[in-house]
Parts: structure tokens; C-alpha cells; sequence
């Protein structure tokens, strides 16, 4: 800060911009019969705080003027009260919504936390439903989040740490953990990554930041991180020893490091009974290994209908085949990611009548019109519902690229290409790595046989037991 008063009005206004920007707002005033100026955003404060602020500085006397911010700091009716000289900070601080003021013959620049960010309330995530337990979700107002998460878990080990990234949007990001059980390695790690993200902004939020923070590999498609809207999962979650990334504007939290084991976990697991919970886990693995092998080993098994037993000849395809089964199965591929779309971008009103317009001409009148056999159409039903059995689209949309490079490969190499395409299945697997360089496949690969079974088996608490 310069020494001069004007000459630090002169700055700010240079470099805030506030006649060119309606929103920032300088408001010059007396305080003690001394000039004072204030900045702030329009929006991001508590109107009648503010108003309070301003009641009181005006109504100081001359004589009871301070001649330090530090002690003026001590008076002011306000609990969050910050002294700053460094004009970046100040800038910084007035654009996520402090308000900032100058006073002639200060040497330091006041700055009072009096945010009210415009939110959503918080309610239950329309994706991380559960049949039982908690119905609040993360929103997009960052300290509502890190809030959510206090209140599940009330221990001074519990950290949250801010950063900031995006040399425009300066984004802010939290770091949550458990000091005591992360490790501090990786902690260390993303830390250091996140400081170096050289980007212009975060524009897609955690997408931008996932870029960001791994950068090899990117054309494997097995998610290397895991996104939840639910405060309950992110809290599990610290409490066993991994990283919660919370970012603003996000109303999501990434969990990291993950293998594939934890892509099938659920928060609905484990607000039923050990039995029922395992049952739903080990369902939904079985489910995503099917939705991968299925249509292509339907594909086999058509191109050589001598290696189907008598007893499952039902499921040869009985009518004509008019168009080849391949390309019937990728071209049902495209047109579900079509009716996807479609249906995000419907309005609710038409989400109803428009399913079933889809539903009834698009799959009767195809089958009957030749373009597709009633067999390609239920197993590719099957593939559609099934992945909507766990939340993460990422594992869904990997496990669908490559059951369509076996069904291309099977179409074209017919055994040899099935298994062609299982091998690149599991390379893709084998060779991808976590966040924090472990193996994708951790605890299968090392093999960790006590966590392998908590990762399948939905146990009872230790602590519960007799």
C-alpha cells in the first residue's frame, strides 16, 4: 500500500474498474472526519450487516477516532475483521466478496467478511439417491459444503485446507482430510499440483481441475476419480484416510485416490443390514461384467450357433436378419446415448409423453419394420438400464467403448477377436494408475486380502462387535 490515501483510492479505482463495472461499487465517506472509501460486489454481501457497518463508522466522533487499524479493528462490531498491505490480496479478497476500506492516515487496508453468497437450498441430490438414510446434498456455495461435512464429523484432527487456481477465475478449492490418517505423501502431491495449475480459469470446475491434476494417460477412460453429491459419502470417506477436493461453483466433492474396487461402492450399502448390503454390492459387480460381455458374446455365439447347447437355443435369433447384428448393436449404442440427451434436454413438462413416444414407436416399430431383431433389442435394453446401477457415468461410458471395440473386433476376427478384445479390456486395466501411482486394481493387485474382502463384502463395525 502507498502512504498516501489518494494515492491509493487512485489505485484501486485503476485497477478495479468500478465505473466500468456496475456491479463493483465505491462509496467515498467521512469516518471521524477523516475520508474513507469502501469497495465491495454488489451481491455478494449482507445488506443488513453492511448497513450496520456503515451506522456505526459514521456515527464515530472525532475524538474517539482510532489513529491505527489495529485498533479500530478492536471496536468494529464485526467477528471476521482482517488487516491487509499487500494490494493483491486486497483485490483478491474484494472479488470473492469481503468489502474492503480505506481510511486516510491508515497504513493498512480493513477488510470485513460480511459474504452472503446466492444459493440454492440444500436438498437431496437428484443422482446419489438412497432408499434409506440422509436427503442432504452439496451445493454450490463452497462453505456450505465444508459445513455439511463439520457437522457429520466433530474432531480437531478434521482439516480444511483453501487453496485458490486459474490465473482469471481464481477458483477456490478445499482440501478436506484427516491429519492423522491421510497420507501425507499424496497429500503433499496434490497439494503441489494444484499450486502449479498454470490454467486461465477452471471453467468446468472439477472436470478442469481432474485435467489439471493427472495428466497422463488421458486416453484411458476408467475414471481415476470418484464424484458424490452426498455429504455423508465424502465424510465416510475422510475418515478412512483419503482426499476430499471440494470447488466452488461445484455441487459435487471428488474422492481420491480410487481404485475400481471403489466405483462399485455405494452410500446405499451401508444404511442396510451387513447381508443385504453385500447382496447389493456384489450385484452390482456382477451387473457392470455383464454389461460389458453380454453383447459381445451374444455376437459370438451367432456367428457360431454349433457352440450353443441344445437346451439354450432359444436364444438364437428367430426372425430374419436384414441388418448385420453388429452393426444393429452400434447403431443401438449411438441411438441410447441419443435418447440420453434428448432426455436431459427435455423440459419436464415433455419428459413424460416424449418416454413414451420413445419407448413404444422407436422400439415396436423397429423390431417390425426389419431394422432390428427383438433379441439385439433386449440385450442392449439390458446394457442401457444396467448402467444406471451405480452413479459414476465415467465407468459406464469406459465400459461401453470398450464392449464396442470387442463387438467390432469380434464382427471382424470372430473368436480371435473376442479375445483380442478382453486382453485390451483388462491391458486398459492392469496398466492404469491411481492418482497417487498405485495400482488400479489395489487390493487386488497388490494383493491385500483383509481389504479386498471390505471392498466386497459389506461388513459390520469393527467397534460393534461384542
Amino acid at each position: 500500500m502507498y502512504q498516501n490515501f489518494e494515492e491509493n483510492k487512485q489505485f484501486m479505482d485503476r485497477e478495479l474498474q468500478a465505473d466500468a463495472s456496475f456491479d463493483i461499487v465505491s462509496r467515498e465517506i467521512l469516518i471521524g472526519e477523516k475520508r474513507a472509501v469502501f469497495y465491495f460486489i454488489n451481491g455478494f454481501c449482507d445488506e443488513d450487516f453492511m448497513q450496520k457497518i456503515f451506522q456505526y463508522l459514521m456515527g464515530i466522533q472525532a475524538a474517539d477516532m482510532p489513529q491505527k487499524a489495529s485498533e479500530l479493528n478492536k471496536i468494529l462490531p464485526s467477528v471476521d475483521i482482517n488487516l491487509s498491505t499487500d494490494f493483491n490480496g486486497i483485490i483478491k479478497n474484494i472479488l470473492s466478496g469481503v468489502f474492503a476500506i480505506f481510511i486516510d492516515g491508515f497504513d493498512e487496508c480493513v477488510l470485513i467478511d460480511a459474504r452472503q453468497y446466492p444459493a440454492r437450498s440444500v436438498s437431496e441430490p437428484s443422482k446419489d439417491k438412497v432408499l434409506r438414510g440422509s436427503k442432504d446434498g452439496f451445493v454450490e456455495t463452497l462453505i456450505f459444503n465444508t459445513a455439511l461435512i463439520r457437522r457429520r464429523i466433530r474432531s480437531t484432527d478434521l482439516r480444511m485446507e483453501i487453496l485458490s487456481a486459474g490465473k482469471a477465475s481464481k477458483t477456490d478449492i478445499a482440501l478436506c482430510y484427516m491429519d492423522s490418517r491421510v497420507d501425507k505423501n499424496f497429500l503433499k502431491k496434490i497439494r503441489d499440483r494444484i499450486k502449479d495449475i498454470k490454467v486461465d480459469a477452471l471453467t468446468l470446475n472439477q472436470e478442469s481441475l481432474a485435467e489439471c491434476l493427472y495428466t497422463s494417460k488421458w486416453f484411458n477412460p476408467f475414471p481415476k476419480f470418484k464424484y458424490t453429491e452426498r455429504p455423508d459419502t465424502a465424510s465416510a470417506q475422510i475418515l478412512e484416510g483419503n482426499i476430499i477436493i471440494l470447488v466452488d461453483n461445484s455441487p459435487s466433492a471428488m474422492i481420491l485416490p480410487i481404485s475400481i474396487f471403489d466405483m462399485i461402492q455405494e452410500a446405499d450399502d451401508f444404511y442396510f443390514p451387513p447381508v443385504t448390503g453385500t447382496y447389493l454390492r456384489l450385484s452390482r459387480f456382477i451387473i457392470l461384467i455383464l454389461t460389458y460381455f453380454i453383447t459381445p458374446t451374444f455376437l459370438l455365439l451367432m456367428q457360431n450357433p454349433d457352440w450353443i447347447p441344445s437346451n439354450f437355443d432359444f436364444i438364437m435369433v428367430k426372425e430374419d436378419v436384414n441388418v448385420p447384428l453388429v452393426w444393429q448393436f452400434l447403431i443401438l449404442e449411438l441411438a441410447i446415448d441419443g435418447l440420453r440427451l434428448a432426455a436431459v434436454n427435455t423440459p419436464s413438462m415433455l419428459s413424460t409423453p416424449l418416454s413414451v413416444m420413445a419407448g413404444l414407436i422407436l422400439g415396436e416399430f423397429s423390431v417390425k419394420s426389419g431394422w432390428f431383431n427383438a433379441e439385439v433389442m433386449l440385450y442392449m435394453a439390458f446394457v442401457a438400464i444396467a448402467n444406471y446401477t451405480h452413479p459414476g457415468y465415467e465407468l459406464g461410458y469406459a465400459l461401453k467403448f470398450f464392449r464396442i471395440i470387442n463387438l467390432i473386433l469380434t464382427s471382424i476376427f470372430q473368436f480371435w477377436g473376442y479375445i483380442l478384445g478382453i486382453v485390451l479390456f483388462f491391458t486398459a486395466i492392469v496398466t492404469n494408475k491411481m492418482v497417487s501411482g498405485q495400482s488400479y486394481l489395489y487390493p487386488l493387485i497388490p494383493f491385500n486380502f483383509k481389504k479386498l474382502g471390505n471392498f466386497l463384502f459389506r461388513k459390520r463395525l469393527p467397534d460393534a462387535r461384542e
